[in-house]
């Protein structure tokens, strides 16, 4: 690959990161897959300048990342890095054309979102060991929210006492986009949190970074040290390969809706942009409903 390519791709890993405001991962990701698309056309076919790319390069390089078992869903990542790069080059004056544009993304199936079942649900509060401590309480406190209100974690480990309504028996949670929203909250949940508060006061030692949920030194939690939390006290319900606090929120969704709760109440809740995203919990309990036909009905 010559320096001006070199350049390219560099120009392009900045346009990322500071007009796109990707993550320096994600920043990574995309630069991994152009090196890897250009060691392939110069081992395969000789072209070592992404200016001398066609379309059947382009395809070529995606069935065999198909052939060696990688899945539709990376392949399309790939994909959209080309897209991307030769869009940018585009508009910088590199390329005159994007030889990704015409070559079509895999057919991805959907994943079904991951959920504990409601009785388990009951049994995690009803038997979990929690610690009889500032910390237990924490955990306790952190679990009951993320299914209570299906927030997302970075959301929750964001929320300050002042976010909470006493009077509205309601949550102020700012989430994608700085995007404001307003949760309803039980008054046996404001009862928890005033709880924790008065714990957190007396226990805490009086130290204090002003969020509701802090380390036992009064530190801001951090989002591995949730994810470690939740994994550790949901295993001891379920078995399912994910645990993570987003389980919770799945959780969350396909309950209301299994109770028969309005979509669109349903995608507030969330803080979701569109109801398609919401749509996917209507696919859990229709499959629900469908196993139980075939379980119970003499002709399923």
């Amino acid at each position: 690959m010559t320096p001006p390519d070199d350049q390219r791709i560099k120009a392009f890993a900045g346009h990322l990161a500071h007009e796109r405001r990707y993550s320096p991962h994600t920043v990574r990701a995309y630069v991994d897959d152009l090196r890897s698309f250009l060691d392939y056309l110069s081992a395969q076919y000789g072209v070592d300048a992404p200016a001398d790319v066609e379309t059947y390069h382009v395809r070529s390089w995606l069935s065999s990342l198909a052939e060696s078992g990688l899945s539709p869903r990376s392949i399309n990542r790939k994909l959209s890095t080309l897209r991307s790069f030769y869009d940018h080059g585009r508009r910088v004056g590199d390329f005159g054309s994007n030889p990704a544009t015409s070559v079509k993304s895999m057919k991805v199936s959907r994943r079904l979102p991951s959920f504990v079942e409601r009785e388990n649900m009951e049994l995690l509060f009803s038997r979990a060991d929690f610690t009889d401590d500032l910390r237990g309480d924490t955990e306790r406190l952190m679990l009951e929210l993320l299914y209570q209100t299906g927030v997302r974690v970075s959301e929750l480990l964001s929320i300050r006492p002042e976010d909470v309504n006493r009077a509205g028996r309601s949550l102020k949670v700012l989430g994608k986009g700085g995007k404001e929203r307003i949760i309803p909250l039980a008054p046996c949940m404001l009862d928890r949190i005033e709880s924790h508060l008065g714990r957190k006061a007396s226990e805490g030692g009086g130290a204090s970074e002003g969020y509701l949920l802090e380390t036992p030194a009064g530190r801001r939690m951090q989002s591995r040290h949730a994810y470690g939390i939740v994994r550790r006290h949901l295993s001891t319900v379920t078995t399912a390969e994910r645990k993570g606090p987003h389980v919770l929120r799945h959780s969350f969704a396909t309950h209301l809706t299994d109770a028969g709760a309005e979509l669109n109440a349903v995608k507030e809740l969330l803080g979701h942009a569109s109801l398609a995203a919401t749509q996917v919990y209507t696919h859990n309990s229709i499959g629900r409903l469908l196993e139980a036909y075939r379980k119970a009905h003499p002709k399923g």
